[in-house]
């Protein structure tokens, strides 16, 4: 994956955020806490939680603050994302 990262342009890395937004592919926190939910529910102490773990307890919860912002913040975000993973900004400014 750093591999990829690494060799994927800002527009690229950005055209595929927008593509998720529009149509989410893998539910990869599902997964997580399916898995995490068993792991810890054979590890549950009954005397100490009646209540059975499920997937949803593992899952984070948050809102999505993307279709809450207008175009500038979410431009600002792509350009903050591209210089944390050390892109270049190909653009003609």
């Amino acid at each position: 994956m750093d591999g990829m990262l690494a060799s994927m342009s800002s527009r690229s890395l950005s055209e595929w955020m927008a593509f998720a937004q529009l149509e989410p592919f893998g539910d990869e926190w599902r997964q997580t806490g399916l898995i995490t939910s068993l792991i810890a529910e054979t590890h549950r102490d009954p005397d100490q939680r009646s209540e059975s773990f499920t997937p949803e307890d593992f899952m984070p919860k948050y809102e999505s603050t993307v279709e809450q912002m207008d175009w500038q913040a979410q431009l600002m975000l792509v350009e903050m994302m591209n210089a944390a993973f050390g892109g270049k900004d190909l653009r003609n400014k």
